[in-house]
């Protein structure tokens, strides 16, 4: 039975046919790294298949380039400043997701999910914030980033990280001093819980800790592509999706199943060769130009979304949260949440998106830039870069960043331009001003530490600090 969208809401949880939900999410993607982005030294037939039999977004967008914050406006629909979170968590941090915030996964469990997460948590490494006490019912991968542990090149002088732990729900079962079979267990592992909740509803999210460096690939895929280590581990990540994908057919769950493919941000453009490439996009993580926070996406929902359909229009990782809940009909959390329903986007009802800006923080609160239609405005401040024609290193050791500051706001047109190449701000004053009225608008309500706005709707900075 077909229910509007108008309906849904309406209904008890025994009168709709919900759907599971699979969240497939890799780390440091670059947006051309898949065959159907354009990659032609890459191999990936299960996810170009995803994009066959379901939705190719051209235009998704992450909240900020950069691991925690990233995952943060994935899982709670904020923008990771509302919430007084940004960067990337060390190990032993006192911060991390507050237990006041409902998660995706909290959500969903109030329903009648059963709720898994498989790979690289980063919203805190203490128990207040480790998985099972947020919404999940099984947990098992690392709890931040692959590189933060004694293996890491700069360890000497820079860092003095802890063993890397190995979590399976609160037991740490082993400390990594090798990843190769890191991608592989974590596939073994959602595979499990998959087949062990077939009969109920599940949301199963895969944060890949891959292609984050340093590189891993398993022996049997090692050496299998054309672009080096870095495409033998994207084609790792594709063979993970594969399973997925024949594992749900093999228990006929596939037309009942949402699956979601995006990355957290652009590549790590620093370390070269092991890097990956944002194609015709500007930069790459760490930056609020396309190449940092345009990622690929792709979804496939057979019984609901049209098959190979392209999607032009801005989606953000902040609207998946509520887009869930209106198609399960779960609650919204009850503190205000900045992502909206896209479903009629994604259902090809309408391509106008039913956000009227998405803006780009970074750093400590610092709103850089922002999307309204095609217009993006890049707004004074400064970032980093590696410089025009510089390719990096070979070696899997990173080179280091230039640092330019924008004076005045810059206006790019990314339906003609979406490398972000033609400043168009002074033949078209009338909209950027227009636009400064948007940025202006957040800043009230966010906060911009560039323009010394404290904003009236973020939460407490420190509510997320367990101690000082």
């Amino acid at each position: 039975m077909f229910f509007s969208l108008s309906m849904i809401g309406c209904l008890e949880p025994t009168d709709r046919d919900l759907p599971n939900i699979i969240i497939i999410y890799t780390d440091d993607q670059g947006y051309a790294d898949l065959s159907c982005y354009g990659a032609t030294d890459i191999r990936t037939p299960n996810i170009d298949k995803l994009a066959q039999e379901g939705l190719l977004l051209t235009d998704f967008y992450v909240a900020q380039p950069v691991c925690t914050a990233s995952r943060v406006a994935l899982l709670t629909g904020c923008y990771p400043n509302r919430l007084g979170m940004h960067g990337a968590l060390m190990p032993g941090s006192n911060k991390g997701i507050h237990p006041d915030e409902t998660t995706l996964a909290e959500m969903l469990k109030g329903i009648g999910y059963q709720c898994g997460i498989f790979g690289k948590w980063h919203l805190g490494s203490e128990e207040p914030f480790h998985p099972l006490n947020n919404g999940f019912d099984s947990y098992y991968g690392i709890p931040y980033s692959n590189d933060m542990w004694p293996n890491h090149p700069w360890q000497d002088s820079i860092f003095d990280f802890p063993p890397l732990p190995l979590y399976e729900d609160f037991q740490v079962v082993d400390t990594l001093e090798d990843q190769s079979e890191l991608t592989r267990n974590i596939t073994l592992k959602a595979l499990e819980f998959i087949e062990t909740h077939a009969e109920s509803n599940f949301l199963v999210y895969i944060p890949h800790p891959q292609p984050h460096v340093p590189l891993y690939a398993s022996d049997h895929l090692r050496g299998t592509s054309a672009r080096g280590l870095y495409g033998d581990v994207i084609q790792e990540l594709d063979w993970s999706t594969g399973q997925i994908m024949y594992k749900l057919e093999e228990l006929d769950l596939t037309d009942k199943t949402w699956i979601i493919f995006a990355s957290d941000n652009g590549p790590w453009l620093s370390y070269g060769a092991h890097s990956g490439q944002a194609g015709p996009l500007r930069e790459g993580k760490g930056t609020v130009w396309e190449g940092g926070v345009r990622v690929p996406c792709i979804m496939r929902y057979p019984s609901k979304f049209s098959k190979g359909k392209v999607i032009n229009t801005p989606v953000m990782n902040i609207d998946i949260m509520p887009t869930i809940a209106t198609i399960t009909g779960a609650p919204m959390p009850a503190n205000p949440i900045d992502g909206v329903n896209v479903w009629d986007v994604l259902n090809n009802q309408t391509t106008e998106s039913p956000q009227e800006a998405y803006y780009f923080y970074y750093h400590t609160n610092e709103l850089q830039a922002l999307r309204v239609g095609n217009y993006k405005l890049i707004l004074p401040h400064s970032f980093r870069t590696l410089g025009e024609g510089t390719a990096g290193r070979t070696d899997g050791l990173p080179i280091p960043y230039q640092y330019v500051s924008i004076a005045k706001p810059e206006l790019y047109d990314l339906s003609k331009d979406p490398g972000e190449r033609y400043d168009l701000a002074e033949e078209n004053q009338n909209i950027v001003d227009s636009l400064m009225v948007y940025a202006s608008q957040m800043r009230m309500k966010l906060g911009d530490s560039l323009t010394g706005f404290i904003g009236t709707e973020s939460r407490k900075p420190g509510q997320h600090v367990i101690k000082e």
